[in-house]
């Protein structure tokens, strides 16, 4: 019996966010994107976060940046506040590298060019 996706769907990770990962399937929507990043910093997929990051932005997400913080935390739980068509606000629940409890609160702002979502940038609280 597997385990619901880390994005906190009720589909499996293999069935839900690693074909995105993959590249297998496209995100359907900016929340399908959210959600398949939420689950890539939970996996520590760093080449997919880059990669889904807008090209206007993408110089302020380092590689090695982007993988010591997936590793660093222990993804608990992500829940969708509210979607639009280009943006997501959301809370990710994780412990930090103290295994302290944290809440990282942001409202995400998306793009859709050719067919392809990506990541632009997020407003933090």
């Amino acid at each position: 019996m597997s385990s619901n996706c880390y994005c906190g769907k009720t589909l499996s990770f293999e069935d839900c966010c690693k074909p995105i990962i993959e590249g297998k399937k496209k995100a359907s929507s900016a929340e399908d994107l959210m959600r398949s990043r939420y689950s890539a910093f939970a996996t520590g997929a760093a080449d997919y976060l880059v990669k889904t990051t807008h090209i206007s932005t993408r110089k302020f997400h380092k590689k090695d940046d982007i993988l010591n913080w997936s590793k660093s935390n222990q993804w608990i739980r992500l829940e969708v506040l509210e979607a639009t068509e280009t943006t997501v606000t959301f809370k990710a629940y994780y412990l930090d590298e103290r295994l302290k409890a944290q809440i990282h609160y942001e409202k995400s702002t998306f793009a859709l060019e050719n067919g392809i979502w990506f990541y632009v940038d997020g407003e933090f609280n």
